[in-house]
């Protein structure tokens, strides 16, 4: 390989792309819309919603939420643990504690 022959292509190159960059940067804001433009088709516009449309669609999921809490609520409390075992639960859970910090002291 000549490497003094891909010197020269690269600098053709980076001559053509500094070129390019610079009929680009010329055109300003036409030149961003020419690239969001797919081939023969114009450009997408985006879609707005208008205020009403988003708050109706706020309130349709605010009563979506509301109702899967008051479903989740119903079935939570079926569930719920009575206040003796949550103490003696705790009390297991104390006592596993001691038992491991003792061992710690004990190492």
């Amino acid at each position: 390989m000549d490497t003094a022959r891909i010197l020269t292509e690269l600098r053709a190159e980076r001559q053509r792309i500094d070129q390019a960059i610079t009929v680009i940067e010329s055109l300003g804001h036409a030149g961003a819309s020419i690239r969001r433009r797919r081939a023969g088709k114009p450009a997408r516009r985006r879609r707005h919603m208008s205020a009403a449309g988003r708050k109706r669609i706020s309130e349709a999921a605010k009563a979506m939420w509301a109702r899967r809490r008051k479903k989740a609520g119903k079935a939570s409390t079926t569930r719920r643990m009575s206040a003796a075992t949550r103490k003696r639960l705790s009390e297991l859970a104390k006592q596993r504690w001691a038992e491991r910090k003792k061992k710690m002291k004990t190492a």
